[in-house]
């Protein structure tokens, strides 16, 4: 077998619940080539006797039968459940589940009978795929249907008045799946079941896993894939071959000062929770790692300005034979510029070297690398540095000097990020002369206004130094940005706007509503950040959740009409806990596909590729698809998009779990004893 580590795929735990799962080292298997001998038998049976009792049924091209015995007559049934009639003159499998209910799949629909009355399910009720070719109980009341694209997982749930309501989980693609047609489908004994696919036979077992578990396979797994450099920078590495972990490379991305701090943040909150040392051995990694992002830029060739920090580092192999990221990199800005953003920024070098001759860093840092940076080290002073059980003055000291040298980088160009040329960075530019009086910047003036009067808070927090309050007070006198927080995204409609600047903007409001003394500002901000959230809720985001309600949660504000009292509500927090029961932990970057589903429709107006939609039935109706039937690397990636492909040559890691867990975790929004939502205070 060509990879000895055991990876679970996915998880949908809940309490009483068992999690749907499968092995990546069984997947691996399967693809190349296992013939299926230890699965049950696939021999499909054209009549289907009951578990229970004597009832029989049987399915023809002239219908669906029934008998109370086989040896008696058989009576032609036409399924109705006083919603809908079927005539089921194509029912393509049947059978009885363990209490014994009649399932029936046919290009209509899905049908139990319990022995009195009919259920029928069709994409009105969340059915994602119709062209069943095969089903198979794993219990009462829980089928798997084989289809042509996929396995659907049905389990109808009992509820007080009696009714059933469905609950659907959709398997394709190879994270699942050998091959997405699915010839035959059956259940063993201990529950896995088992996928004959024309790509050969899969299998889905089921594996008990607490959240702190999968927790702590993710940390484990970025310590032997992801860390990057002596300094650990963290973020996805790439594949040698399809799935297999074997063989990987590392590489950098603009944005790895952004991805480790929210790395070291779940870090931070983590030892918080726990006081594991090994929780804060990685957090200090993380807060070395950004330090070494600030000093690696100052007296190198060209030298940055003090408080400059560097996007990313590459290191050079010797003196000057390591490879030059800077060739060929002046023409590629200059298509850009021409082509894409006629604000691109065209200068050499983008790559400085660094004073020691060890590094090249990356300039041209953006607003998203400030964030992260600023998001973290708040947490970093407040539950690691300031803990009274390890942190010291000393390294409150070191902190401070860090947050300082960014903010006094800031001030001293007129809030604006400055690179080595002399000019702002690209996306970096905070002052009133770019947010307010420059046209060309209407886009990003309530974004930078969250961002620098969040980096002005947290500054004043830390340093305990009032003049970078003064500054905010300023602004907001002077500048209005008050009115700018208020225009908190530009979007238009569902799905519609730049999710990157949502993760940034959640950050940065977690901050500034908790940092804020004045009662009146914090009511103001705390409204800003209710409002963008109702934006954000059908995308099912455990941290946009938790920052969101940790934040607002009991804040008052009052209007000309009302006053409101800000809190999370028990749905907000059973889907924050849901999806990171749900959250994959095969990171691996499998191909789907959704677009063809019965139970989707297109966001109005979308003319994107691949297509945008949302669920159109169920209870779910108008929320983004769950997110172990799509593929998420960070919280800024597109959660509307139907289709990736994804060749299977990316591992992701898994940080984007730990950050809302540890964070619902300490904010008393999660329980994990009970896999529930909750608020423990």
């Amino acid at each position: 077998m060509s990879n000895l580590l055991l990876f679970v795929l996915s998880l949908a735990l809940s309490e009483g619940a068992v999690p749907v799962v499968a092995t990546f080292e069984q997947q691996v298997a399967e693809r190349e080539g296992v013939d299926g001998a230890e699965a049950p038998s696939f021999a499909r049976a054209e009549t289907a006797h009951s578990p229970v009792g004597p009832g029989a049924a049987k399915a023809t091209p002239e219908g669906l039968w029934l008998a109370a015995r086989p040896e008696l007559d058989w009576t032609r049934v036409e399924p109705a459940d006083g919603r809908r009639r079927w005539s089921a003159t194509d029912v393509r499998a049947l059978t009885y589940d363990a209490a014994g209910n009649l399932w029936f799949a046919s290009p209509q629909g899905v049908g139990r009978f319990d022995g009195e009355s009919w259920t029928l399910l069709d994409e009105r009720d969340g059915l994602p795929w119709h062209e069943a070719t095969s089903i198979a109980a794993a219990g009462a009341d829980d089928v798997w249907i084989g289809t042509t694209i996929g396995l659907v997982h049905l389990v109808l749930d009992a509820t007080l008045d009696g009714d059933g309501v469905p609950r659907w989980e959709y398997r394709q693609g190879r994270r699942w799946l050998p091959d997405d047609h699915v010839e035959a489908v059956a259940v063993d004994d201990e529950g896995a079941v088992w996928a004959r696919t024309r790509g050969g036979v899969g299998v889905i077992r089921h594996v008990p896993m607490t959240l702190t578990e999968k927790a702590r396979r993710f940390e484990q797994a970025i310590d032997a894939y992801h860390r990057r450099t002596e300094y650990g920078y963290v973020d996805a590495v790439v594949l040698e071959r399809p799935g297999d972990l074997a063989g990987f490379r590392q590489r950098d991305s603009d944005n790895d000062g952004l991805w480790t701090s929210m790395y070291g943040a779940a870090q931070c909150l983590a030892f918080a929770v726990t006081g594991d040392p090994e929780a804060r051995k990685r957090a200090r990694g993380a807060f070395e790692a950004l330090r070494f992002l600030q000093t690696v830029t100052q007296g190198g060739e060209p030298p940055a300005r003090p408080g400059f920090v560097a996007r990313t580092v590459l290191a050079r192999t010797r003196a000057a034979d390591g490879p030059d990221p800077n060739q060929g990199r002046l023409e590629q800005d200059l298509r850009r510029k021409a082509q894409r953003d006629g604000r691109w920024k065209v200068y050499e070098p983008r790559w400085p070297k660094s004073a020691d001759g060890r590094w090249y860093w990356k300039s041209d840092t953006s607003s998203d690398e400030l964030d992260g940076h600023f998001f973290f080290h708040a947490l970093y002073y407040d539950h690691v540095a300031s803990d009274p059980r390890t942190g010291s003055e000393a390294e409150r000291d070191e902190v401070r000097a860090v947050v300082r040298a960014i903010a006094d980088h800031l001030l001293a160009h007129d809030l604006a990020l400055v690179d080595h040329d002399g000019r702002p960075t690209r996306w970096a530019q905070f002052g009133p002369g770019a947010l307010n009086d420059d046209p060309e910047w209407w886009e990003e003036r309530g974004l930078n206004s969250y961002s620098v009067l969040a980096y002005l808070r947290i500054a004043e927090h830390v340093t305990e130094d009032p003049r970078y309050g003064d500054v905010a007070a300023a602004l907001i006198a002077r500048h209005s940005y008050l009115a700018n927080t208020r225009a908190f995204k530009v979007q238009a409609g569902p799905g519609t706007g730049n999710q990157s600047d949502d993760e940034m903007a959640f950050m940065n409001l977690y901050h500034l509503v908790r940092y804020e003394r004045n009662p009146v500002l914090r009511s103001i901000w705390a409204h800003s950040f209710d409002r963008y959230f109702q934006l954000e809720r059908p995308e099912r985001n455990p941290l946009f959740v938790y920052l969101w309600a940790a934040a607002v949660d009991g804040v008052r504000y009052r209007d000309a009409f009302d006053e409101l009292v800000f809190g999370a509500g028990a749905e907000d927090l059973a889907e924050a806990a849901d999806t990171l029961r749900r959250y994959p932990l095969d990171r691996v970057e499998w191909s789907y596909r959704n677009s063809h589903r019965l139970d989707v429709e297109l966001l109005a107006g979308s003319t994107a590729e691949p297509p945008r939609g949302r669920l159109a039935a169920g209870p779910d109706q108008g929320k983004v698809l769950p997110i172990d039937e799509r593929f998420v690397d960070h919280w800024n990636v597109d959660p509307w998009r139907l289709d990736g492909d994804g060749r299977g040559l990316r591992l992701a890691d898994g940080a984007s779990f730990l950050l809302p867990y540890w964070l619902g975790l300490h904010h008393g929004l999660l329980r994990d004893s009970a896999l529930e939502p909750g608020r423990e205070r």
